[in-house]
């Protein structure tokens, strides 16, 4: 079974302190989900395009787990706290088996 995973990147924070209060809510919901964050905001390296935005990877153990973790009632409280605070590109994609 192929993996599923989040991919976030964060092009603008405008209320860091809300991105705090997210984290706090979003970590138990998406551990909860059974995620794994495998990268969280760390060293960037750019090429291409040259942005050096935040990035987050999370992994699920399959494409359906990442997509139930994101449609929990938890992880749609951290929602709430992080709208209009930031910019963000977020995906669910599949990985390969």
């Amino acid at each position: 079974m192929a993996k599923g995973y989040w991919v976030s990147v964060y092009r603008a924070i405008s209320d860091p302190e809300r991105l705090t209060a997210y984290d706090k809510l979003a970590g138990p919901a998406v551990q909860a989900g059974g995620g794994r964050v495998l990268s969280s905001g760390g060293r960037v390296v750019a090429h291409e395009a040259g942005n050096t935005h935040r990035v987050v990877l999370i992994e699920f153990d399959s494409f359906e787990q990442a997509v139930a973790a994101y449609e929990s009632e938890a992880y749609q409280k951290a929602l709430v706290v992080l709208s209009d605070c930031v910019e963000r590109d977020f995906r669910i994609v599949e990985g390969i088996d």
